[in-house]
């Protein structure tokens, strides 16, 4: 796009308050689409509101025939989770693994799917079904023609037994090993949530700038690299994990970042803008170890009524409910 039409675009997304619809150029970057919430748009008004602001990459949690049928044919890449309640069925039943994929994957043929996930923040005991799930949906995603289709897990920071500097990164639990060499066999990518947010609620002398990729008076120096940024130091802290297991040319995908709007502690609208603006911005860059562009997805689309926990998990949403209005503006033009 030229430079004028990008400018005009951007300015006319801090007017309205939406999204610049220029995310097609950005290619990294999607949203989360949550559904647990009774005042949000319907699952075709969700994917039309996609198209119409440009994101060109979705997240679900679990399979959502609506939600399918409205992306056959839009050229939205899509991570589909497996709901963890599945999970223990597709790993113990390569005939369920193989029904899961006729169901949610070949019925649509026209939905491109790039990841399933088997599984979300899986922990305790239900994390022995992570690996034989994995390898079940990938044999049956072989055997019907789609090794197209990468599975992953998607995981949260406190998978790892230290994060803190990024070159101490380790995993906490054996699991993780096995789960690391079946992704670098596969091609797959490890998909990490990775929420600076969180760490910065459970440790309050974390520099709130440093967590808002803003100047700030703490840097890390790290075995010759260099952190301004709290987000680029978690990421890093993973991929060091994965190189000690022998994975280290897995690709990392951050399949959650984002920042509450209220609701709790530094949950505000300005910081959660702030935050999820110079994210957007960042992303293009990679982090000191991982130079080069780093696949993204902002949780999340909606604001939902109907999530478990404390309120900030409510208002994580960069729109809200039916009306489909902005929370705050941001560009994708980065």
């Amino acid at each position: 796009m030229a430079r004028q039409n990008a400018a005009s675009a951007l300015a006319a997304a801090l007017v309205l308050g939406v999204f610049a619809p220029i995310l097609t150029e950005v290619q990294s970057i999607g949203v989360c689409n949550g559904m647990l919430g009774d005042n949000l748009p319907s699952p075709a008004d969700v994917v039309q509101f996609y198209q119409s602001e440009g994101i060109g990459a979705m997240r679900i949690y679990a399979p959502d025939p609506e939600t399918l049928r409205a992306l056959d044919g839009t050229g939205i890449d899509l991570i589909m989770d497996v709901g963890n309640g599945d999970l223990l069925a597709l790993a113990s039943d390569p005939a369920a693994a193989a029904g899961w994929v006729r169901d949610n994957v070949l019925a649509y043929p026209g939905v491109r799917v790039k990841y399933v996930a088997a599984g979300n923040e899986v922990d305790g005991d239900d994390t022995r079904n992570i690996l034989p799930a994995m390898k079940n949906l990938n044999d049956a995603l072989a055997a019907a023609g789609r090794g197209d289709v990468k599975v992953s897990t998607a995981v949260k920071m406190s998978v790892l037994a230290s994060s803190s500097p990024p070159s101490d990164g380790a995993f906490k639990d054996a699991y993780m090993t096995d789960v690391a060499q079946l992704l670098k066999a596969t091609g797959a990518p490890l998909l990490a949530n990775v929420y600076p947010y969180f760490a910065i609620k459970g440790d309050p002398n974390i520099d709130l700038s440093y967590a808002l990729f803003q100047q700030s008076t703490t840097t890390v120096s790290d075995n010759g690299l260099t952190y301004i940024n709290l987000f680029d130091a978690m990421v890093d802290a993973v991929y060091t994990a994965m190189e000690k297991v022998g994975a280290a040319g897995v690709p990392i995908v951050v399949s959650e970042s984002g920042w509450p709007s209220a609701g709790g502690v530094e949950a505000s609208v300005e910081n959660a803008q702030t935050y999820n603006q110079n994210l957007i911005n960042h992303v293009g860059n990679g982090t000191p170890k991982r130079p080069g562009p780093l696949e993204m997805y902002i949780f999340a689309m909606f604001n939902e009524n109907q999530k478990d926990g404390d309120e900030t998990e409510k208002n994580f949403g960069l729109f809200n409910g039916p009306d489909k209005s902005p929370v705050y503006p941001l560009s994708f033009n980065n």
